[in-house]
């Protein structure tokens, strides 16, 4: 149900893969960036990277999901 809405509004597989591979990069440069920032004092920079990361999973599900429906 959800899949088809998704697929309806014009979402397509490759939107979620390229989600999933955008967190993957994102969540690097944000735990790059928090390099410098823990070197200021701040404890928790790489957290950030960390929650980024955590969606890549559920696009490439989303995107499977997706590639199952369009066949």
């Amino acid at each position: 149900m959800i899949v088809k809405k998704l697929h309806e509004c014009g979402l397509r597989s490759e939107h979620a893969y390229a989600a999933a591979f955008a967190s993957i990069g994102l969540s690097v440069a944000s735990w790059y960036a928090s390099l410098g920032m823990e070197k200021k004092g701040e404890e928790r920079a790489d957290r950030w990277g960390i929650f980024v990361g955590e969606w890549a999973p559920t696009f490439f599900g989303l995107g499977l999901a997706l590639a199952n429906y369009e066949k």
